[in-house]
């Protein structure tokens, strides 16, 4: 029976089906293309792309599916011709943008290693230059592939998938439902389903061989995700405070005292390592570094062992930001995270592949979704060898809100260390201490009234992590390891810091462990710093090189340089001896200033440290 009904959902279902194939071909023409950078892939491997595709490709389809969707309400009460030469001249129109961006990445690949992104449209400002600066076969090549390619997909949707929607009694029941259900149909697969956080590129992130990733990541959506995400930033730095020579110099200067001299604190130059990312520990959840006694008792055990760093603050508030800082060195930004943008990570350094050039193998393990602020993609390029969330942990294991909790990652990390290849650098991001704070532990600590469950689930994680060393140390590999203790970001604690001061940034680091010397346990380092000169402290203990971290120091040099900066939504801080500011990026006033009797900076001089950091490092930030 041909009900309109039928005609609607069979037109509707066969136009989506359309893109779903159109896509995989392009793909297809993708590899054919570069056929020279897939020798050694494993053809399982390479087929990968057609899996990890979907997702996105899903969420491009609906968006897509918008201009059709409409059409068909109309053709529920009104029957016309005209609306079927709309909906063919609305696919034509789609279809040669999908065609020539398809076509284009293919042929820039050699040259770019990456897909389009926003700097493309400041390249067509200059068309000649683009022409000029490529090869003829180029250009005829992805001419022909744009033509042939065009011809092709679309007599196959005029052919094969163009459902003419003919005259028919009218349905209204079903009308209804389709007018209701429909956008929140096309509004989850747009978001990626029903979960917290929309879907990313990371959902496509699935290869050690960067290109496979970004034949799996959709096109389209990922230039209309770089263009969002940076159209304000398409021509100037918003914070262009003084001349590029002037701003640079002063950061030169910063830096200026850095050298290769350091304090070696390790009885070897090469011990596994074991990183532990605590989600939002404020350094007020630490007694040593000022807090309350009793929050967090078995890390007060570990610094005995080790070596506190006191002074050091986040880097950004989210833990994407956290994530590229540890890892890369880089700075946070006030208003954009560069782990949204993958075609920018190509230019991050990372202490994970020069680790790698050591010898070590490299995991990563976090409960939850790694999805949230692309950190996934981040964590699959700058090279874990391994990466296990939410989903690659047993299913039996009890899940909360964000996922599985400490009590249960942790001894299944123990058990992965136990079988992995020494040396090895595992990391693994804890997540109890985020909010809902679903762990199921009774209250311990009764005394706050202020942030009461945060303190009462940094105990939780401080009882996980007691458990956890308690067994670690019984195993052959505990002896020859360094753990560090980090924080990703800070957050709101008891002491109700302002959000724009230092007290609310100030976080956690401490480095310990049997493979420290004897006469480092239990002492402290009270240098300035952050999260970003992790990898110069590390990579100096290893014997490493890490001039490429241009935004670390090596906190362990006698004379290392003492300021840290730390970006927030609105504005950023800038922390010296005796020192800091926070400047307000939205009204350009100093909203927070205090200088002690002690300092030998003065309020102008902070500003313009402060204000060229920003500048420069969001200018490399433009210049990726």
């Amino acid at each position: 029976m041909n009900s309109l009904p039928r005609q609607i959902l069979l037109s509707f279902f066969k136009q989506i089906l359309f893109w779903f194939i159109v896509f995989g071909l392009t793909r297809i023409v993708y590899i054919f293309y570069n056929l020279n950078y897939l020798k050694g892939i494993s053809f399982f491997e390479l087929s990968g792309v057609f899996w990890y595709s979907l997702p996105l490709d899903l969420s491009t389809i609906c968006y897509i599916m918008v201009m059709p969707f409409l059409l068909m309400v109309i053709r529920n009460f009104y029957f016309a011709k005209w609306l079927d030469i709309i909906n063919k001249t609305y696919f034509f129109i789609v279809l040669l943008l999908v065609v020539i961006i398809t076509s284009v990445e293919a042929g820039i690949y050699s040259e770019w290693k990456t897909k389009l992104h926003y700097k493309a449209l400041l390249y067509l400002a200059n068309p000649r230059e683009i022409v000029a600066s490529a090869q003829l076969w180029q250009i005829m090549a992805i001419s022909l592939l744009i033509v042939f390619q065009m011809a092709l997909y679309y007599v196959i949707f005029i052919k094969v998938f163009f459902y003419r929607i003919t005259s028919v009694k009218r349905n209204y029941i079903f009308s209804a439902i389709f007018i209701l259900l429909t956008p929140v149909l096309l509004f989850g697969g747009m978001r990626g389903g029903i979960s917290q956080i929309p879907i990313n590129q990371s959902k496509s992130f699935y290869s050690k061989y960067e290109i496979l990733n970004w034949i799996s990541v959709n096109s389209l959506w990922n230039l209309e995700s770089s263009i969002g995400n940076n159209y304000d930033l398409l021509k100037n730095n918003p914070f262009h405070y003084y001349s590029d020579d002037e701003a640079c110099k002063t950061v030169d200067q910063l830096f200026g005292s850095c050298n290769d001299s350091t304090e070696v604190i390790l009885k070897t130059d090469k011990p596994n390592i074991v990183m532990f990312i605590l989600e939002g520990w404020s350094a007020d959840l630490i007694e040593s570094q000022g807090g309350e006694k009793g929050i967090t008792p078995f890390f007060h055990e570990l610094e005995k062992n080790g070596i506190l760093f006191t002074n050091i603050y986040t880097n950004g508030t989210r833990s994407q930001e956290g994530m590229s800082a540890i890892f890369s060195g880089f700075p946070a930004q006030s208003i954009t995270t560069i782990t949204q943008q993958p075609d920018k990570y190509h230019a991050l350094p990372s202490l994970n592949k020069n680790l790698k050039k050591a010898g070590y193998f490299s995991s990563f393990f976090f409960g939850g979704q790694l999805i949230y602020g692309n950190i996934r993609s981040y964590l699959v390029h700058i090279g874990f060898d391994t990466i296990f969330e939410d989903d690659d942990f047993p299913s039996s294991f009890p899940r909360g809100k964000l996922g599985i909790h400490d009590e249960f990652t942790f001894p299944y990390f123990l058990d992965k260390l136990n079988t992995q290849k020494q040396p090895f650098f595992s990391s693994i991001f804890t997540i109890s201490s985020h909010s809902p704070y679903d762990f199921g532990m009774q209250e311990v600590i009764s005394w706050p009234q202020y942030e009461k469950k945060y303190v009462n689930a940094a105990y939780y994680v401080d009882q996980c992590l007691g458990k956890f060393f308690r067994q670690a140390q019984k195993q052959t590999w505990y002896d020859n390891t360094l753990f560090v203790l980090v924080s990703d970001h800070s957050h709101g604690t008891y002491r109700n810091h302002h959000f724009c001061s230092p007290g609310y940034h100030k976080i956690v680091m401490l480095l310990c462990g049997n493979v420290i010397k004897e006469n480092f346990r239990g002492t402290q380092n009270t240098k300035i710093g952050s999260q970003t000169d992790l990898p110069a402290v590390l990579s100096a203990q290893l014997g490493l090189r890490y001039d490429e971290f241009t935004w670390s120091k090596n906190l362990m040099q006698p004379n290392c340089p003492e300021f840290a900066f730390y970006a927030y939504d609105g504005g950023f801080g800038w922390v010296r001896p005796g020192s800091y500011i926070s400047y307000d990026t939205r009204t350009n006033t100093n909203s927070i200033l205090q200088i002690d009797s002690t300092s030998k900076i003065s309020e102008a001089e902070l500003l313009h440290q402060a204000k060229s950091y920003m500048q420069c490092s969001f200018q490399q930030y433009l210049d990726f």
